[in-house]
């Protein structure tokens, strides 16, 4: 798990932007929130997979304990997963810029939908009721081409927790999107991985300044209701 160091200087940033509170979103209600769980695919969690995120497999209890509690309260959760077709290398050509060639492959290959890397990883506790929504860029609003805000909005919620891998890159976007779209955000801690701590908590320390609450799993819990 990483070790978590939220600055003094970004806790004290958001306080006073905020007005004298670090929690912009103390009271939560559960029918209108969503948990996004971001990415948590064999692809990124898999020994061995190109993308492979070692801490993501420690974080798959908190994110079952946040569903399981959210799912109780009358919450809903939402798996957001990366699923590429055949031509994002043409449509998303800044990939063959910015990943070498040997990257580029692996993820066409792993993340196409009949991909080895494409399903859920197996220890997630994945629900029938459970939304499954597929997306084709690194956040999940802008790679859903907005389906996931109109179907968040349906459905009267205007809360989302993220959580998933990585932190600082699918995860962050979603959450800096979400803040934009005007959706109350909120991330944690613990259940979001990166390669490093240092690219964690340059992530959340990032988007407790502005974007977003940035709390614990068990504090998470304690909220909802």
């Amino acid at each position: 798990m990483h070790n978590i160091n939220i600055s003094k200087e970004a806790t004290e940033a958001a306080i006073e932007r905020r007005g004298g509170r670090l929690h912009a979103f103390e009271n939560i209600d559960p029918c209108r929130t969503a948990l996004l769980v971001i990415d948590m695919q064999k692809y990124f969690i898999e020994p061995g997979m190109a993308a492979e995120v070692p801490t993501a497999r420690e974080i798959v209890p908190n994110i079952n304990r946040l569903a399981y509690k959210l799912r109780l309260s009358g919450g809903t959760v939402a798996w957001v997963i990366s699923t590429f077709k055949e031509d994002i290398l043409d449509e998303w050509s800044l990939l063959r810029d910015l990943f070498s060639p040997e990257r580029c492959q692996a993820m066409v290959k792993n993340l196409a939908a009949d991909g080895p890397g494409h399903d859920i990883w197996p220890d997630l506790d994945v629900k029938d009721e459970d939304w499954i929504i597929e997306k084709n860029r690194f956040s999940a609003f802008i790679g859903t081409s907005g389906m996931l805000e109109k179907k968040l909005h349906h459905a009267g919620i205007d809360h989302v927790i993220i959580t998933g891998t990585m932190t600082d890159v699918c995860c962050e976007s979603t959450a800096r999107d979400a803040m934009m779209l005007n959706f109350k955000t909120t991330m944690i801690t613990d259940a979001n991985a990166s390669r490093s701590d240092e690219d964690h908590n340059n992530a959340l320390n990032a988007l407790v300044r502005v974007f977003a609450d940035v709390v614990s799993t068990d504090d998470m819990i304690a909220r909802i209701r």
